[in-house]
């Protein structure tokens, strides 16, 4: 404000001298004083943030190699970038605060396919964390040209998938991080946000994904000693947990290519540089995290060769002519296959035209559990959850802490005892 009253003030002096010049031939060196100040008031205004607004901005700018993350990220995906304000801690200092008990593993639903899981060692780890926008308006009615979907489909319109789930966690909060996976490149699951916090927050963390991944986040500027490409196959230890790379079944990133690319009568991209799923055994239990993978025989197969406790699969409605979440159906299958003890339906959330409801998966379960004689349970979970496995594995649904356990420590001030 101040600047701008200046500049003000400078220019109606230059205006006056000018005209007094002109009519009264006066000496012109107070202008030759004026100009240079006047231009340089408003550099100063073009290149000053208000306070505010400077808060507001994600200090991208910190991390090493900014300019090539901001770059890259113009290039990858069309999200704005999300504020801090935005975020509470809430969940933040939970996990923080957690102390995961002898023989027990710990898990945050983060929205999304986000995931926190936490061992008994310390060993923290995140997967697919998303904390963009999405689309922020409706005034371009055409869906970008090659889109996955447009090559699923052949549609042309904008997709109305509007993001429904507010973030919960901060992540430039995160200070304690081990490991920041992401199962795919769909911008939903890989965010910049995330990576230039943990980049800049957590030193030792190891980003851990397929080579599309390790692709983007190397253009954003993430160093290369902190990467880890996996394909199916591949081990990683992190602390007292080990993370098993597996084939992914996310056929949608098969058709997620560049622009030019022509995939009609041609064989796809191979599978394991785009997609995999993830296995994290622990001393508590083993869990298994499908990504977007879509419904495969091959589950049979992971069931057979690993010990899988908890599974995370993406569930959601399909719309008319779009194949890519998982139905309930095929979330029951799906645990079937992998002989889970539970199965947790997420993604559901996240997207205004996939929104389904999970119940749909319980009610399914309960009608069929004694004729097939299923040996694992769903569970229902809702964002910014908490999980403990093997605490939580015959509870069923979740609910948030409901608060007011001290009802009655103080005595009430009310005007009569009857009063509620």
């Amino acid at each position: 404000m101040k600047s701008m009253t200046s500049l003000f003030i400078v220019n109606a002096l230059i205006i006056i001298f000018l005209i007094l010049s002109l009519w009264y031939k006066i000496s012109l060196i107070p202008l030759f004083i004026l100009l240079p100040v006047n231009i340089l008031l408003i550099y100063i205004k073009s290149t000053a943030l208000d306070k505010n607004e400077q808060k507001k901005k994600i200090m991208l700018h910190k991390v090493k190699n900014s300019l090539s993350v901001i770059m890259g990220y113009s290039e990858a995906h069309s999200d704005e970038l999300i504020t801090k304000e935005e975020f509470d801690k809430h969940v933040n200092e939970e996990i923080e605060e957690t102390k995961v008990e002898p023989g027990k593993v710990a898990m945050w639903w983060l929205g999304n396919m986000g995931l926190w899981v936490k061992t008994e060692g310390n060993a923290n780890i995140c997967m697919d964390l998303w904390v963009a926008t999405g689309k922020r308006t409706g005034k371009n009615k055409l869906m970008k040209p090659k889109h996955q979907h447009q090559r699923a489909v052949g549609c042309v319109a904008l997709q109305p998938n509007l993001r429904t789930t507010p973030c919960v966690i901060d992540p430039f909060a995160i200070k304690e991080l081990d490991a920041l996976m992401a199962t795919h490149s769909h911008s939903d699951h890989i965010d910049q946000n995330v990576a230039a916090a943990v980049l800049q927050n957590c030193p030792e963390a190891k980003f851990i994904g397929p080579k599309t991944c390790t692709d983007i986040w190397r253009k954003w500027g993430v160093p290369e000693e902190k990467l880890v490409t996996v394909r199916p196959g591949d081990v990683v230890t992190v602390k007292d947990a080990k993370i098993r790379a597996l084939e992914s079944f996310d056929r949608t990133m098969l058709l997620t290519v560049a622009e030019d690319v022509v995939l009609k009568d041609k064989l796809p991209p191979d599978m394991d540089d785009m997609a995999v799923n993830y296995l994290i055994e622990t001393e508590a239990g083993n869990i298994y995290n499908a990504g977007d993978s879509h419904h495969s025989n091959y589950f049979v197969k992971h069931g057979n060769e690993n010990k899988v406790d908890v599974a995370f699969v993406g569930f959601g409605e399909n719309p008319r002519g779009m194949t890519d979440k998982l139905t309930s159906s095929d979330v029951l299958r799906v645990a079937e296959e992998l002989k889970t003890q539970v199965v947790i339906p997420i993604h559901h959330d996240i997207w205004s035209n996939f929104m389904a409801d999970p119940k749909e998966i319980t009610l399914l379960w309960n009608y069929r559990k004694d004729r097939m004689k299923y040996k694992f349970k769903p569970y229902i979970w809702q964002p910014g959850g908490k999980f403990v496995f093997p605490d939580n594995k015959d509870d069923m649904e979740y609910m948030y802490p409901r608060g007011f356990e001290d009802a009655f420590t103080i005595e009430p001030d009310l005007p009569f005892k009857s009063f509620l």
